[in-house]
């Protein structure tokens, strides 16, 4: 897992990386959690195995900033919805949505 970082730099990483991958921003769905593992890999079924198509950042040890990062990615035109979780919503995530993730 990654070590915390400030907003901008979790930003400034998650915009490098989708544009990379040169798709769509609207192809990528972001969001915040305190429990990143389940979230990701059970509710959204990402497949456990590590690509290029997915990624975490663990923010500021602070829900707010975490949020700031989440909402700046959806303005972008990721999908999500803003508000979910709870105080302990440090990590946000992003992930190339596909045939087998949820959505």
């Amino acid at each position: 897992m990654e070590e915390a970082v400030d907003k901008d730099t979790a930003y400034r990483g998650m915009v490098a990386h989708i544009n990379k991958k040169g798709d769509p921003y609207s192809d990528w769905y972001c969001g915040v959690t305190s429990q990143i593992d389940t979230r990701l890999h059970d509710e959204h079924k990402v497949p456990r195995e590590k690509g290029s198509w997915w990624l975490t950042w663990r923010v500021c040890f602070n829900d707010g900033d975490a949020r700031a990062v989440e909402t700046a990615l959806l303005k972008l035109g990721c999908d999500g919805g803003r508000g979910g979780g709870d105080e302990g919503c440090v990590f946000v995530y992003a992930y190339k949505k596909g045939s087998v993730t949820d959505p």
